[in-house]
């Protein structure tokens, strides 16, 4: 129990609170409508322009809610609190509007959004607050239950909410981390394969350019370009396996490079087509279409067995997008092999965009990868 204590009390503030937006706006305009309007219609409310001053001011604690959650619960239902010390001293009648049903919203943020700390602080001073309340105004047991049953479930409804958003930020930091795992094989098994080949044309041309010093220059040649290439997936890499922050500077690769991954001089070979309404794809999908189409050649590469071709192929269907990355290699009998953290990520990936991600044995043997983007990124 010690341990739990402790752990709320040090939870930190989630990272991910959006700021003030325009559905902030709307909601202090609309609240604030309410309580002009409720101050009109309601000619039996007691002490009117107090109530409807201090119920106006909530409006700054509803901007706050996500930024200063703890500063936004003790305004607001500070507010609360001195209309039922209104209430207790002058034995007004009812002097809540129905507008200050807002302060719910400010408990529910101060859950959602708050730390540890502001939230066993805030919590606390909200039930004195409600406990009051429910003393100025007689309350009687079933007020008493259901105003309790109200606030826990509000309480629980936002520890859900952090609970599951807490939970997708731990899964999108372990798909990260794999992908980076796989990149770093990729690293050593495809960079290292062609260092090696380096190593043997350079061999190689000493012992012809003794011999047949005309075809030295051929030899030169080669080692050039696969050092080029040996460069370029390098430097690709290592940009993914960066921090974040070093990331988002980089350049990032897109459909228009994905000719650069054709091939026809080995085996198995791969063919690259595109259709040529591609000009203008949102970042995110770009980079997802050059991304997955190069894991799936990879995987192509590495565990079609007996494949004499890959093709990828990538065209506009509508609003969206489709990658098709297919191979024909022979397909072994029996259930389909569970998924790895490769594919994880690659559907992971797409589901992200908005879009989807399937793989599986092809119709007419080999295995296909089809991916399904929308153009335009989901915001």
């Amino acid at each position: 129990m010690n341990i739990v204590r402790r752990a709320i009390w040090h939870e930190p503030r989630p990272a991910d609170a959006p700021p003030i937006g325009r559905l902030d706006c709307l909601l202090v305009g609309v609240f604030a409508a309410a309580v002009l309007i409720e101050s009109i219609v309601r000619p039996d409310l007691a002490w009117r322009p107090l109530v409807t001053v201090l119920a106006l001011a909530l409006i700054p604690a509803l901007l706050w809610r996500r930024g200063r959650p703890l500063v936004a619960t003790l305004a607001g239902w500070g507010v609360a609190g001195l209309l039922s010390v209104v209430q207790l001293t002058t034995h007004a009648g009812d002097l809540g509007p129905y507008s200050m049903m807002a302060v719910l919203i400010l408990l529910y943020s101060l859950v959602r959004w708050g730390s540890g700390r502001e939230m066993v602080l805030g919590t606390a001073f909200v039930a004195g607050v409600v406990v009051l309340g429910m003393y100025a105004s007689s309350g009687g047991w079933t007020d008493i239950f259901g105003g309790s049953v109200l606030l826990l479930s509000l309480v629980a409804l936002a520890a859900v909410f952090r609970y599951r958003a807490d939970l997708w930020h731990r899964r999108q930091h372990e798909i990260r981390n794999q992908e980076r795992a796989a990149l770093a094989r990729e690293l050593h098994d495809t960079v290292a394969h062609h260092v090696s080949a380096i190593a043997v044309q350079a061999q190689a041309g000493g012992v012809v350019a003794g011999t047949h010093p005309e075809k030295a220059a051929e030899v030169l040649a080669a080692i050039e370009s696969e050092a080029s290439r040996t460069l370029a997936e390098m430097r690709s890499m290592v940009r993914v396996l960066r921090e974040e922050e070093a990331v988002a500077y980089s350049p990032q690769p897109g459909v228009a490079d994905l000719p650069a991954l054709a091939r026809a001089d080995a085996t198995p070979t791969v063919e690259v087509s595109l259709d040529g309404s591609l000009a203008r794809l949102a970042g995110p999908v770009n980079t997802a279409l050059y991304r997955l189409a190069q894991e799936s050649l990879t995987n192509a590469l590495r565990h079609a067995r007996g494949a004499s071709r890959v093709g990828i192929d990538v065209r506009k269907e509508g609003d969206a997008v489709r990658l098709r990355v297919s191979d024909d290699g022979q397909t072994e009998p029996g259930p389909a092999p569970e998924r790895g953290f490769g594919l994880l990520g690659m559907a992971e990936r797409a589901h992200l965009l908005g879009g989807s991600l399937s793989a599986g044995p092809g119709p007419a043997g080999g295995w296909v990868v089809e991916a399904l983007l929308p153009l335009a990124a989901l915001p």
